[in-house]
C-alpha cells in the first residue's frame, strides 16, 4: 500500500512558491496599512524641507539687503556730520583770521566756537564799538547762520 502524505513539505514546489507570494503580499498590505492617514510621505517631507529652506534663504536675503541699506545710510550720515564739523572748523578759523587782521580786536582774547553754523563769541573787548565790530565780522563769514554775542566790554 501506498502511503499518502498530508504534510505541507511534501507538496510540489509550485504550491510552496504560491504560498510564499501570498505571505509577501499580505505583509506588504499590512505595512501599507501601518501608515497613518495624515502623515506625509517621504517625498512630501522633502518638498516641505526644501520650501522651508527657500523661505529662510529669502528672509536672510531681505535682512542682508536691509542691513546694507542701513550701513549706506549710516555712512552718508557720518559723511554729512564730518562735513558739518569741517565747515564749523573752517568758519571758526575764518572768524579768528578776520579778528587777527583787525587792529582793534584780539584774536587771542576773543573765544570763537562754532556748532552747526552758529558762532558763539566770548571774552573781553575794549569798547562797545569793538563788540559790534566783532559780531559784524563774524556774520560776514560765509556759512555763519547766527552769532551768539557773549562778549563783555572791559575798559582799557
Amino acid at each position: 500500500m501506498q502511503k499518502i502524505s498530508t504534510s505541507v513539505f511534501s507538496r510540489p514546489s509550485t504550491t510552496r512558491g504560491a504560498g510564499l507570494l501570498m505571505a509577501l503580499a499580505l505583509s506588504m498590505g499590512l505595512a501599507a496599512c501601518d501608515q497613518k492617514p495624515n502623515e506625509p510621505t517621504a517625498g512630501q517631507k522633502l518638498d516641505t524641507a526644501v520650501a522651508k529652506t527657500e523661505v529662510a534663504a529669502d528672509e536672510a536675503k531681505q535682512k542682508m539687503e536691509s542691513a546694507a541699506q542701513d550701513a549706506a545710510t549710516a555712512a552718508r550720515s557720518a559723511a554729512s556730520s564730518a562735513a558739518v564739523v569741517l565747515d564749523d572748523t573752517g568758519i571758526t578759523t575764518k572768524v579768528k583770521t578776520a579778528y587777527a587782521a583787525d587792529p582793534d580786536l584780539s584774536a587771542v582774547l576773543i573765544s570763537v566756537e562754532t556748532k552747526d553754523g552758529v558762532v558763539t563769541l566770548s571774552g573781553p573787548v575794549k569798547t562797545p564799538a569793538d563788540k559790534d565790530r566783532a559780531v559784524a565780522l563774524a556774520k560776514a563769514i560765509e556759512g555763519v547762520k547766527d552769532v551768539s554775542n557773549q562778549l563783555s566790554v572791559v575798559g582799557s
